[in-house]
C-alpha cells in the first residue's frame, strides 16, 4: 500500500526526462520489459497544490494547448504527482498518428490521449530511486480505464517475437526497459528503443559523390519539395550505373538555398524508393532501394 501524505507539498518542477538509446535490435532476457513506442509528443504531467500543468519534452508549459488532458489529470485521485508519458492521436486503424497530432492540438482536443508509462513523484514522495517495475505498478493503480489518460501496458513474450509483431502492425517501434532501473534524467542505456523500417517514395534532388566515400542520394518530399535528408545508395553495380546515367541526363540547378559542392543536382522528375526508420520527420538510417522516372 502506498503512503499518502498531506497535500501541502511545495510547487513541483518539471524533471528532465530519461531518454532511451537507439539500438538495432531489442535486448533479450527476463530482466527487460517491452512497450510499444508511440508516435507522438513526449510530455510530462505535473500535478500539485497549485493545479495541473503539462510540459513538453524540453520543459515548455503547454497546458493551454492540452486543456482536456489537463482536466483529466486533475481528476486523478492523487494529491501530487509527476507522470512521464506520450501525447498521441489514434487513426482509424487504432495506431498513433503523428501527422494528425498537430491538427488535433489546435482543433480536435477530444482526440488527444496521454499514454502514461512512468511515475516520478507521488503525494510528496520522489519515486525515481524505486525500481521501474514498482513505479509502474503504482502508476497502473492510479489510472482508471477508459479515460483520456491511459497506462502503457508491457507486451508479453520474448523481445524478438514482440518486435516482429510491432513491425507487422505498422507501429513505429518498441522501447525496452530494465525492470530494476532507477529513473535518471538524460540519455540512458537502461531504456533502449528499437525502430521499425518503412519504404516511401521521394523526389531525387541530386547525388552526392566524393572520392573514397559512399555515394548518397539527396531526397525531398514529393508534395512540398522539402529536403528530408540523404539516403545511402545500396543499388547493385548495374543499377548504380543506370542511376548515374539518368542523373547526368537530367542535370539541373541546385534547389534554392542548398550548397553542396560534391553534388550533381538533377531536374525534377526522378523518384526514389527509400527504406528508412518509421516515425521520423526526416530520413534516418535511410537507403535508396530503387528509382524511376515520374510518369
Amino acid at each position: 500500500m502506498r503512503k499518502r501524505v498531506n497535500a501541502g507539498v511545495g510547487r513541483l518542477e518539471f524533471i528532465e526526462p530519461l531518454m532511451p538509446t537507439l539500438v538495432d535490435k531489442p535486448p533479450e532476457g527476463d530482466g527487460w520489459l517491452h512497450e510499444v513506442k508511440f508516435d507522438g509528443y513526449r510530455s510530462q504531467i505535473v500535478r500539485d497544490a497549485e493545479g495541473t500543468r503539462i510540459f513538453t519534452r524540453r520543459g515548455l508549459d503547454w497546458t493551454s494547448k492540452y486543456r482536456d488532458l489537463a482536466k483529466a489529470a486533475a481528476e486523478l485521485e492523487v494529491e501530487s504527482a509527476i507522470i512521464d508519458g506520450e501525447i498521441i492521436v489514434l487513426n482509424d486503424a487504432g495506431l498513433s498518428d503523428f501527422k494528425a497530432l498537430r491538427k488535433a492540438i489546435t482543433s480536435r482536443q477530444h482526440d488527444l490521449y496521454f499514454v502514461a508509462f512512468d511515475l516520478l513523484h507521488l503525494d510528496g514522495h520522489d519515486l525515481r530511486d524505486m525500481p521501474l517495475e514498482d513505479r509502474r505498478e503504482i502508476l497502473a493503480e492510479m489510472i482508471p480505464e477508459g479515460g483520456r489518460i491511459q497506462f502503457s501496458q508491457a507486451l508479453p513474450g520474448d523481445a524478438k517475437a514482440i518486435f516482429h509483431l510491432v513491425d507487422q502492425a505498422g507501429l513505429e517501434g518498441m522501447v525496452s526497459k530494465r525492470k530494476d532501473s532507477k529513473y535518471r534524467s538524460g540519455s540512458s542505456t537502461a531504456w533502449l528503443k528499437t525502430k521499425t523500417f518503412t519504404i516511401d517514395e521521394y523526389e531525387l534532388l541530386g547525388v552526392e559523390r566524393e572520392a573514397g566515400k559512399p555515394a548518397f542520394a539527396l531526397m525531398a518530399e514529393r508534395r512540398t519539395g522539402r529536403y528530408v535528408g540523404s539516403a545511402f545508395i545500396t543499388l547493385n553495380r548495374e543499377m548504380r550505373e543506370r542511376l548515374w546515367e539518368r542523373v547526368q541526363g537530367h542535370a539541373g540547378p541546385p534547389p534554392k538555398g542548398m550548397k553542396r559542392p560534391a553534388t550533381q543536382w538533377v531536374k525534377p522528375g526522378l523518384i526514389g524508393r527509400v527504406k528508412h526508420l518509421r516515425g521520423e520527420d526526416d530520413l534516418r538510417h535511410a537507403s535508396l532501394q530503387d528509382f524511376r522516372e515520374e510518369s
